[in-house]
């Protein structure tokens, strides 16, 4: 009896250590194997971080990123020949400079070409009959004379003018005002700051209102916005000084003119490049 008490109590005495369950997160019961959806990679991946090429971010447009990159968004749309022009995906990449097929179209934009001075040209002269003395004299003054080439900074060669008669409102900084603000009165004439051509004119850049893009040469672009209203077409060429435009509020809290110009696609500071008033 004294036994069976014993046991008893050892038996009362021993408790089970509780331990917290253990969830299995894996695949239990299921022999199946995991299946992983292939994902399709953005179109131009393999160009992606090469120069030349840009890869597309959120709230992008080609309108944009042919203004950031100093280029015509038609040209870039051929480039990458782009079926719908308004549909680009994030992490799409896009050449942003032309291909070696379109090297002959520097010369149609107005810009200009530096020769290329790498390499040596072996040239073997064919026979032709001597020349009379003047006409020998004559070809070999100008042999001598010296080859006239661009300067290497030929397409810095431009005579800016103001594109409004107003005063600036707001001055260039990079961070917050890409250009500078001038102020007007609706319908004031808006100017060509030189010569160029338009490779934009539209509302579809927001924050800019009804704005204007010339592309000047290879170098340079300039950005006319919140127009009130817009004189000019996509592919117009036009002049220094032409009215391309005439000022308004166009996205904008009051009358002004913003104007940029872009140096390959980078904002620089309008006024030094204007002309001082």
């Amino acid at each position: 009896m004294g036994c069976l008490v014993l046991l008893a109590l050892a038996g009362c005495g021993s408790h089970p250590v509780n331990r917290a369950p253990v969830e299995d997160r894996g695949m239990a019961g299921s022999t199946a194997p995991a299946v992983v959806a292939a994902v399709k990679p953005a179109a131009g991946f393999e160009n992606a971080g090469k120069p030349g090429y840009y890869t597309v971010k959120p709230g992008d447009t080609l309108i944009r990123i042919g203004l950031e990159n100093g280029q015509s968004h038609k040209d870039i749309s051929r480039w990458n020949a782009l079926e719908n022009p308004n549909k680009i995906e994030v992490g799409q990449v896009l050449r942003v400079v032309p291909p070696a097929a379109d090297a002959g179209s520097a010369a149609a934009s107005g810009a200009v070409t530096k020769p290329v001075t790498s390499g040596t040209v072996t040239t073997t002269p064919i026979a032709a009959a001597p020349l009379p003395a003047k006409q020998a004299s004559a070809a070999s003054a100008a042999a001598s004379a010296p080859v006239k080439v661009a300067p290497a900074g030929a397409d810095d060669d431009i005579a800016w003018i103001w594109p409004g008669k107003g005063t600036v409102l707001a001055e260039f900084d990079e961070s917050k005002n890409k250009g500078v603000d001038i102020s007007g009165a609706a319908g004031d004439p808006v100017l060509a700051a030189a010569d160029g051509k338009v490779v934009y004119a539209g509302a579809g850049l927001r924050g800019y209102g009804n704005l204007i893009i010339l592309k000047h040469n290879n170098t340079y672009l300039t950005a006319y916005a919140h127009n009130q209203s817009l004189q000019v077409k996509e592919d117009q060429s036009v002049k220094k000084g032409q009215k391309i435009a005439e000022m308004g509020s166009s996205d904008a809290e009051r009358v002004k003119l913003h104007f940029e110009v872009r140096r390959q696609g980078k904002p620089v500071d309008p006024l030094k490049y204007l002309p001082a008033k």
